[in-house]
């Protein structure tokens, strides 16, 4: 197995066989339609796109329907592209499911994190803050404090750490090991946590 397109649920726990507690997260994946098949010879590189998650035509912009039909695929709503598949060989149409992946595996999940908004340094980035609460200071706490360059550069450099937004950023969290599959459910229960709110897509892979 290669890949599936899915959605975060929650979070929860199951006792293991050797009746320790564990987190893990509930993901729904697939199933999903093989909507191309890409190879080194016509396109370059070789990948194969599936689509997720049924929406309705009204939503739906008419060259991805266009795009869809040919693979004789319903309208979706997310379309993801994995690229050197070494699963099983695919063709036009044919489904991914959850089915596909065996428990005990290895999974890399990506997906984009909860956007905090605007942050401080403090949050954003572990600044200890300026000093403590007393001599004589009241409202600097939680600033950045001196960390300016002087008259040499006369500049701020890149990458530098200040205020900013948080969050919001494609984060892939490696090495997940699968708990349980249930099938008839559609549904993936991963140990540990993966990136973003409930109802965030997901791209999982092996």
């Amino acid at each position: 197995m290669s890949g599936i397109i899915g959605k975060k649920v929650g979070m929860t726990s199951v006792y293991g066989a050797d009746g320790k507690n564990m987190p893990c997260t509930v993901i729904e994946a697939g199933p999903c339609v093989v909507t191309q098949v890409k190879t080194v010879e016509k396109d370059g590189y070789s990948a194969v796109q599936l689509a997720y998650d049924d929406t309705t035509e009204k939503h739906t912009s008419k060259a991805v329907l266009g795009h869809l039909k040919k693979s004789g695929s319903t309208p979706k709503r997310k379309l993801a592209e994995f690229r050197d598949w070494e699963g099983k060989e695919l063709n036009l149409g044919d489904a991914v499911t959850v089915g596909d992946f065996v428990e005990e595996a290895w999974l890399d999940v990506t997906g984009i994190s909860k956007g905090k908004g605007f942050q401080g340094v403090v949050k954003r980035h572990g600044f200890a803050g300026v000093g403590g609460q007393t001599h004589g200071q009241h409202n600097r706490a939680r600033k950045p404090g001196s960390l300016g360059a002087s008259s040499y550069p006369s500049r701020v450099f890149k990458g530098k750490k200040l205020p900013g937004h948080t969050g919001g950023d494609r984060v892939t969290v490696a090495n997940l090991k699968i708990l349980k599959i249930i099938p008839e459910n559609n549904l993936l229960l991963v140990k540990g946590s993966v990136p973003g709110a409930k109802g965030t897509y997901l791209l999982i892979e092996d």
